[in-house]
């Protein structure tokens, strides 16, 4: 446990909101300007893994990269979710560093952790492409924010933007961090984001550790996929599909590759999010 400790106090997010900030919306945000582009490309937004099967060896299954393979029409109903309206409001709620500092919230939560520089503040603000006025800003400074990020999206569920571990995290990483994972009984799943270039680190097998102990099912979302070659990409893939088979008992079988330059993925990951909240119904075997 100390030695975790350590390793976590080394555990930012580096993004500060402005709600009332309007931004344009990027042409890529919503499902029906991917739908009118090429088949490949396409497919290649809405499920990335498409761009890599291949160069998949025929003797490793595709299925194992498709566990979580929604329709169409079920990423429309899902984008629906992040979609504001007049009865549905998306924005930032607020800010905490402390347990008795968040807000008690009876809907589902899911949050997102990962080290300094993994591309976790462009990916929240991607989710939410479709809220122009929700203002999800990129700080060149690692370790800018320090503290828990709530966005409500309607009644439906809250997204927690976690501090960062890794460099220039804040002091008190593990007493903020620690106590919100292990009693907040209305968080439905965490997000661990992976460098896809980097590949999993020592700290992110810290941040695995935290998730496997403290009994947190979790999923793990390669970022950063249009940085990477193909055949690294696919490599990394196949390695964290043996990760997890082999390594932990919490986490989703199926890593999720996003872009949140590109966009591919950012769809399927809205998806997921509404199905694990309870706002999506999918069969077993895809929870």
């Amino acid at each position: 446990m100390m030695l975790r400790i350590k390793a976590l106090a080394l555990l930012q997010t580096h993004i500060s909101h402005y709600p009332l900030v309007v931004r344009r919306v990027h042409q890529l945000a919503s499902i029906k300007h991917v739908c009118v582009l090429p088949e490949r490309r396409r497919q290649g937004l809405l499920y990335p893994f498409s761009s890599l099967e291949e160069h998949l060896s025929s003797q490793v299954s595709q299925e194992e990269f498709k566990i979580f393979h929604p329709s169409l029409e079920e990423l429309r109903q899902a984008e629906t979710l992040f979609t504001p309206s007049s009865k549905h409001s998306i924005d930032y709620s607020t800010s905490a560093v402390r347990i008795d500092h968040v807000p008690l919230l009876k809907q589902p939560e899911v949050c997102f952790m990962g080290r300094s520089n993994v591309g976790k503040s462009s990916l929240i603000r991607a989710l939410f492409s479709l809220v122009p006025e929700v203002d999800v800003r990129v700080s060149k400074t690692p370790g800018h924010t320090k503290k828990l990020n709530f966005f409500t999206v309607g009644k439906a569920f809250t997204l927690v933007d976690m501090p960062g571990y890794g460099h220039n995290a804040p002091r008190d990483f593990v007493e903020m961090v620690e106590p919100y994972l292990q009693e907040r009984h209305n968080l439905a799943r965490t997000f661990l984001l992976v460098d896809g270039g980097a590949g999993l680190q020592k700290v992110d097998l810290v941040a695995v550790e935290m998730c496997e102990e403290f009994n947190l099912p979790y999923v793990l979302v390669v970022t950063k996929i249009d940085r990477t070659r193909q055949g690294a990409l696919l490599a990394l893939a196949l390695q964290l599909r043996d990760f997890i088979k082999n390594q932990t008992s919490l986490c989703f079988p199926q890593p999720f590759l996003v872009s949140s330059v590109q966009f591919s993925g950012i769809y399927l990951l809205r998806c997921f999010i509404a199905h694990v909240t309870g706002n999506l119904q999918f069969n077993a075997k895809q929870s």
